[in-house]
């Protein structure tokens, strides 16, 4: 039997996400972009009963750039998924990891008191996570 502490995914997720509004064209959403290493943009909740929807570069490409739609014409809402899966910062990354699995997902948006406060995805639990429990 093992004494490792856990690796919460709140210690691994990252905290720098981009969030769009649904009503964004694409080529909006592309713009407003801030981070380099951004793989899916969060979309923002339109009122406080509503929840938050995710879109996927995937999906961009998928339904925008192969169907030569053009990105100016396509709203984000039109292509995101809605409701999403969303993670507690204190799961263990390796449920985490389990649920990603089970659903088929790479990636989830993680959330405290309603509010999302990170990304966490199969790398971040792999490079960061995996290199904590060894330690």
């Amino acid at each position: 039997m093992t004494n490792k502490k856990p690796v919460r995914v709140r210690e691994v997720m990252k905290v720098h996400f981009d969030m769009v509004s649904g009503m964004a064209t694409v080529a909006e959403a592309l713009q407003q972009m801030c981070h380099v290493e951004t793989k899916s943009l969060i979309v923002d909740k339109r009122q406080e009963d509503d929840e938050y929807g995710m879109v996927m570069l995937s999906d961009i490409s998928r339904e925008v750039l192969a169907l030569d739609r053009a990105p100016d014409r396509v709203n984000i809402y039109e292509i995101m998924s809605k409701p999403v899966i969303t993670i507690d910062p204190e799961m263990d990354i390796r449920y985490c990891a389990r649920l990603f699995e089970r659903f088929n997902i790479s990636r989830a948006p993680v959330v405290e008191n309603r509010r999302i406060i990170g990304i966490i995805s199969h790398t971040d639990m792999v490079l960061r996570g995996l290199g904590q429990q060894s330690q």
